[in-house]
């Protein structure tokens, strides 16, 4: 059997602890606030989360950038160097030019390589949707999947990777081409928030709409109920930008109406948040599909 390491990029929103657990890599991501380049790390130690949204809510304004080829093959080719196979687990291609970048640079390393093997799967998930299909992914290279057959569950997996959210602040969306500025006016106005999630090509879509803060939180769980596995027996993730008390209320009402038992809750990082602004709200979990 093959050894290979996962491998997956920092819009995943996976923290320090949990890729220590999962023994994986990722690639960090960049950003440019204030007029300076900082790194995505999973360790955060360019770019603290509470200081990135506290900026945004001051009125700065943040830029991302995609993997480019030469992250990409840095990022492999040293585990190609230890004999290493590698199953890069990327951001969707319906999002960001992140998973063309990787592509490429694996058949480039392929010709100096010929011996070693680079999988790559288009996550078509984005945040925490991403990181639980990396986490899921892992699980079952820790029960000895081979290279082969974690490639071939995260690529069915992936379509069946819900992503919900909702958004406090409209200028986010609007700023990025999701909502008219009409809408965003109308919406601040009377306090509707959009209640979205990522289709099956791994585009941000408008689903709904609710009024009001709870109201949008609980449409997150709603779907949960309605789409979710058995998920009395899923490990389920929340990502909140800068609104822990509201990523509570979320992880306690999905406990109460889903009997979830394990629900892990972190950062959307700098990449996304750049783009959802601070008050983003996330539920993902494993569903009937997206």
């Amino acid at each position: 059997m093959s050894q290979y390491i996962i491998v997956t990029d920092s819009a995943a929103d996976l923290d320090q602890a949990l890729v220590d657990e999962l023994g994986i890599q990722v690639v960090p991501l960049s950003l440019t606030l204030g007029g300076k380049t900082y790194w995505d790390y999973p360790d955060r130690r360019e770019l603290d989360p509470k200081e990135f949204y506290a900026r945004l809510r001051a009125g700065e304004v943040a830029t991302t950038a995609a993997v480019n080829l030469a992250d990409a093959k840095e990022a492999i080719e040293p585990n190609f160097q230890k004999g290493l196979d590698v199953l890069f687990l990327a951001f969707s291609s319906g999002l960001s030019s992140s998973c063309q970048a990787v592509r490429l640079a694996a058949q480039e390393l392929a010709e100096s390589y010929p011996e070693r093997t680079c999988y790559v799967v288009d996550t078509l998930c984005a945040s925490l949707g991403q990181g639980l299909l990396v986490y899921l992914t892992a699980q079952r290279q820790m029960m000895g999947a081979t290279l082969e057959e974690a490639r071939d569950y995260a690529e069915e997996r992936k379509f069946h990777l819900c992503h919900w959210f909702t958004v406090d602040d409209l200028q986010f969306l609007k700023r990025g081409g999701r909502i008219s500025a009409t809408t965003a006016m109308l919406g601040t106005m009377l306090s509707i928030k959009p209640v979205l999630h990522v289709d099956d090509e791994g585009h941000l879509i408008s689903m709904a709409k609710a009024r009001g803060r709870q109201a949008s939180i609980k449409a997150l769980v709603d779907k949960a109920a309605e789409l979710a596995i058995e998920p009395e027996g899923q490990t389920m993730f929340i990502c909140q930008g800068d609104c822990p008390e509201d990523a509570q209320y979320l992880a306690d009402l999905a406990r109460e109406r889903l009997s979830v038992r394990n629900i892990h809750i972190g950062y959307t990082g700098p990449v996304i948040g750049s783009h959802s602004g601070p008050g983003t709200l996330a539920l993902f979990f494993v569903g009937a599909h997206r």
